[in-house]
């Protein structure tokens, strides 16, 4: 064996999505305070946590999109704007990432697709994918909020990431259009990718998690699978959540 591939053996391959001791303070307000986690691949992991706990400017850490006061956000162990291909590398479902209102589904998709490298058909590919094949025409602004979501998604899928990075992918879908996610999620994850996705429906999560990361307050409240954290709770991950994050609810008499 070469000294390069003795040296390439020893280094260990970098976590999906990791992040270290990440700090956000915006003026006299810690939003995200030390929060180290980490990513596995083939697995979806779900980011909870209750409104205000940091989620959403913790994925914007992750994606660049804003800067760290402290510690690290790393995309198999770089910062996301020192990946070569970006778009190939990550793909992300955010609320500011919509489509502009004016713009077709299709257009929308091909402008993408002309930024990432994705080959024409996978257009055609992901908008049958998406369920949004009859409306590849229609302008984003005519969509309802879950035709909306199913166009972030094919815009997310649509380089072929390996790791999507997904806040609340399953809001404004309906009953079935959130089965469909699930099965397409537990999918990518069974093909080996990297699935973290935030979510507020906690049944929903029960059935579609593999993992569990919990903030709260901006910090990390809890890391485990499933079936770790739900252990001895007799009502799953509703019970184990709101006790993790000192929101009980009080049993009525």
């Amino acid at each position: 064996m070469t000294t390069d591939a003795m040296s390439a053996a020893a280094t260990p391959a970098a976590v999906p999505v990791e992040a270290r001791g990440l700090t956000k303070r915006f003026g006299p307000l810690t939003a995200v305070d030390r929060l180290s986690f980490t990513v596995p691949c083939g697995a979806i992991t779900g980011f909870l946590g209750p409104n205000g706990a940091g989620k959403t400017t913790s994925l914007r850490m992750l994606l660049g999109l804003t800067t760290p006061s402290e510690g690290a956000a790393l995309i198999n162990g770089r910062h996301y704007g020192d990946l070569s291909d970006p778009l190939q590398a990550v793909g992300a479902v955010l609320e500011d990432s919509a489509a502009h209102p004016g713009r077709t589904a299709r257009n929308h998709l091909r402008i993408h697709a002309m930024a990432g490298g994705a080959p024409p058909q996978r257009i055609t590919r992901m908008l049958e994918l998406t369920g949004l094949a009859d409306a590849a025409d229609r302008r984003a602004g005519e969509f309802s909020l879950g035709m909306r979501q199913r166009l972030g998604l094919a815009t997310a899928l649509l380089c072929d990431p390996e790791i999507l990075i997904l806040d609340e992918p399953a809001n404004g879908l309906d009953p079935e259009g959130v089965r469909w996610l699930r099965h397409l999620l537990r999918g990518l994850a069974a093909e080996g990718r990297t699935v973290l996705m935030s979510s507020h429906i906690l049944a929903e999560a029960a059935q579609t998690m593999d993992r569990v990361v919990i903030v709260d307050r901006g910090r990390l409240v809890a890391q485990a699978t499933l079936a770790e954290l739900t252990a001895g709770h007799d009502h799953g991950l509703e019970d184990a959540f709101l006790r993790l994050t000192g929101h009980t609810p009080e049993v009525p008499r």
